[in-house]
């Protein structure tokens, strides 16, 4: 069993700047990478990006790329989210997720879910 627990959530301005945090505990292996998916209201769930445990590799989607980083700290069995130049369209609430197997982009691949953090972008 994984449990997921996320930080790092609130309200910010267009062009702002927030940082999730997401910790693990629980078994999690080096070769798995953690997620990050955010669902607006109303849209389905959209991948944002992932990390693998023990290693740089990183995945981001389109849409984040560029404004989005991932990274992780195994010390502390965490991953953040840091999210610069943020637009009223990331507005949702982003969640993170255990992945051990098949395609990273898919969330039905993911076998562990946080409970969600809101992240709103004021226009």
């Amino acid at each position: 069993q994984v449990q997921l627990v996320e930080s790092g959530g609130g309200t910010v301005q267009t062009g702002g700047s927030l940082r999730l945090s997401c910790t693990a505990s629980g078994r999690i292996f080096g070769y798995s990478f953690m997620g990050w998916f955010r669902q607006a209201p109303g849209k389905e769930r959209e991948f944002v990006g992932a990390i693998r445990w023990n290693d740089y590799t990183t995945y981001y989607s389109d849409s984040v790329k560029g404004r989005f980083t991932i990274s992780r700290d195994n010390a502390k069995n965490t991953v953040y989210l840091q999210m610069n130049s943020l637009k009223p369209e990331d507005t949702a609430v982003y969640y993170c997720s255990q992945h051990y197997s098949g395609s990273v982009y898919d969330d039905s691949t993911y076998d562990y879910w946080g409970q969600g953090t809101q992240v709103t972008v004021s226009s």
